[in-house]
């Protein structure tokens, strides 16, 4: 199992900064060891274990990036228009043949080997072929021109792909082009949800008229498979401090974390804080953003809990700023920083300094075609259609008090956050 170790936050005191909490969780999680052999086919959103460093060159031979003619730099015509005789045809994955001849062209295909010799392609488009057969090349072509050298994209032995790199699409195909049908990658992490509140029942179960029906665990879950975690759904717990110490206390020696939603307030009816307290040490309770201000993250038998609230916003928000941040740590992942895209915002807003704050936005193009920022029409941290109907959250930083319209503010889309 993945270790948290008990001394890496200082609890108490003033709320902790998203900063200062992510830099923390980071420099303090241990990555799972466990390593897996994948297939190309499923090592998209894996953990890569190893680097990998190319062990050709791409492309690994000189090719002809067009269609064309390809002759010697020295006979490439400087003033004038010159017809050279045609001796040869390379197609893409046939033999180069023999080298070229002085004064001589060869038919060419994209992606064919270059012959011998020769080492610069007329595009098909800029000749023409005379009476007698032969094809006239323009003046005034570059030599080596629309050729693709050996190693140009990435020389043999260049470091390639980093130990730590959650892969993408593209990645998986660099490792194919290595001719690699395989990759080490670590092993998924293991994490349980529950819910928490009596308020609470599962879709599909009848609701009593006092009842909600359960989303946050459904949204937590989706976000974290995304992450590329195997989720165990421990369903819904009751209000109830020992009941939540004992689900915590099962699953944590099963599990790399464990992830509840809801009760994390200071109520008389939110328990996990005392649960956690009571089974484990509870290492940081309150951070500075809204939405989003309780969040819970303790330790049980060395495994990482981390409480967010009930409300869908903050938890959303808080996933995407606390989770998530975990979950790559424990992965063994680099951590992936959330660079906002700069948009001009089409709203006013006042905010608390030293708060970071998340807006919810939906882009549009204004009149001068910049991109603007315009705000959900309505406040509140349990309204899911602000999530739905948006495309994305405005960051305020801590120092930002104030937001006028025609101001540029940071802009996160939704499918970058996860």
């Amino acid at each position: 199992m993945a270790q948290l170790s008990d001394d890496c936050f200082a609890f108490g005191g003033p709320m902790m900064s998203v900063d200062e909490a992510v830099a923390i969780i980071s420099a303090r999680v241990t990555a799972v060891r466990d390593i897996e052999t994948v297939s190309l086919g499923d090592a998209d959103g894996r953990i890569l274990a190893n680097a990998i460093s190319a062990p050709l060159p791409l492309p690994p031979f000189t090719n002809s990036a067009v269609d064309g003619y390809a002759v010697r730099g020295g006979d490439v015509p400087q003033d004038k228009e010159m017809a050279f005789p045609v001796t040869g045809r390379v197609q893409a994955g046939a033999s180069s043949g023999d080298a070229i001849k002085p004064g001589h062209t060869v038919r060419i295909f994209t992606g064919a080997p270059m012959p011998d010799g020769a080492d610069t392609v007329f595009m098909q488009e800029d000749v023409r072929l005379d009476a007698e057969g032969r094809v006239v090349l323009p003046a005034g072509l570059r030599p080596g021109a629309n050729v693709r050298p050996a190693g140009e994209d990435i020389p043999a032995g260049t470091s390639a792909l980093a130990a730590g790199l959650r892969l993408r699409p593209q990645d998986v195909a660099l490792a194919a082009a290595f001719g690699l049908a395989q990759l080490d990658v670590r092993r998924r992490i293991r994490v349980a949800v529950f819910s928490t509140g009596n308020e609470l029942v599962s879709p599909g179960r009848p609701r009593a008229a006092s009842q909600l029906f359960d989303s946050n665990r459904f949204m937590l879950m989706a976000m974290l498979k995304r992450l590329g975690c195997e989720v165990s759904d421990l369903g819904i717990v009751s209000d109830n401090s020992a009941a939540l110490a004992d689900g915590v206390k099962k699953v944590a020696g099963t599990h790399d974390l464990v992830l509840t939603t809801g009760g994390v307030s200071t109520g008389e009816e939110d328990h996990v804080k005392a649960a956690v307290e009571s089974v484990g040490s509870l290492v940081l309770w309150r951070m500075a953003i809204k939405p989003g201000r309780p969040v819970a993250m303790g330790i049980v038998d060395g495994t990482p809990f981390i409480g967010l609230p009930g409300n869908p916003v903050a938890s959303f928000v808080t996933f995407v700023h606390v989770v998530r941040p975990t979950v790559l740590a424990l992965a063994g992942a680099v951590q992936q920083h959330l660079v906002p895209m700069p948009v001009r915002a089409a709203f006013a807003y006042k905010k608390k300094i030293a708060r970071r704050e998340y807006v919810r936005v939906n882009l549009r193009r204004g009149e001068d075609g910049v991109l603007e920022a315009v705000k959900f029409p309505r406040e509140g941290a349990g309204l899911l259609s602000s999530l739905v109907d948006t495309d994305g959250l405005v960051e305020l930083g801590e120092g930002i008090e104030r937001v006028e319209p025609g101001q540029a503010v940071g802009f996160l889309a939704y499918a970058s956050l996860v």
